[in-house]
């Protein structure tokens, strides 16, 4: 049978009905199913996330892209808030966590990294290179890092010296600056670092 992945999702602000929505990219499902997994959202508002946690066993979680922090100028204050406690709890329940754009600048102020804004990051393509060896990736952000701070390591910068890729070994934690979703068709190299970053983990636990 297969495992569950949960994913968070963005908020978005619809004011003709006056309403606070939750939604993603219908890419970041079909990303998660080529991965081999099952995809399951989960709300930014839901009062006993780790029941919710329980209930679902999931092999891992994603962290998406969509909503700046709010300490950053965002208006989704209610994401960073379920989103923190949900590091937390993968933390605690030893669930590894991947996390890309929005998701890594989550899990880098989680650590006490400062984002600064950049430029020349939106909506491109361009150059990284680190542990991970060199490769092209897209890109669709203006914040991110250029240092960040123990526990987490470098696995990848852009050639203006901006921080593309961390982890965290122990704890079964990789984010990436970009979208592994918006290619198409995805990137076999996402896939793997996904599958292999879930399945240690499970092997880990047995």
């Amino acid at each position: 049978m297969k495992k569950a992945v949960i994913y968070t999702q963005r908020v978005e602000l619809i004011e003709r009905y006056q309403e606070r929505r939750d939604c993603a990219d219908q890419k970041i499902p079909l990303f998660l199913e080529a991965c081999g997994y099952v995809p399951i959202p989960v709300p930014n508002i839901i009062s006993e996330l780790d029941k919710f946690m329980e209930t679902i066993k999931p092999a891992g979680v994603l962290l998406t892209g969509g909503n700046s922090l709010a300490k950053y100028g965002g208006d989704a204050p209610e994401r960073d808030v379920m989103e923190y406690q949900l590091i937390r709890e993968a933390i605690i329940k030893k669930i590894p966590i991947y996390g890309f754009c929005r998701g890594m600048q989550i899990v880098l102020d989680y650590f006490g990294c400062e984002l600064k804004n950049v430029q020349g990051h939106v909506a491109v393509k361009h150059h990284v290179d680190g542990e991970w060896g060199s490769m092209e990736v897209n890109s669709y952000h203006n914040q991110a890092c250029v240092e960040i701070k123990a526990p987490l390591q470098i696995m990848a910068r852009s050639d203006d010296g901006v921080i593309e890729a961390a982890a965290y070994p122990e704890k079964n934690m990789i984010v990436t600056m970009w979208h592994p979703e918006r290619e198409m068709p995805f990137q076999k190299t996402d896939i793997a670092r996904v599958r292999n970053l879930f399945e240690c983990a499970e092997t880990e636990k047995q």
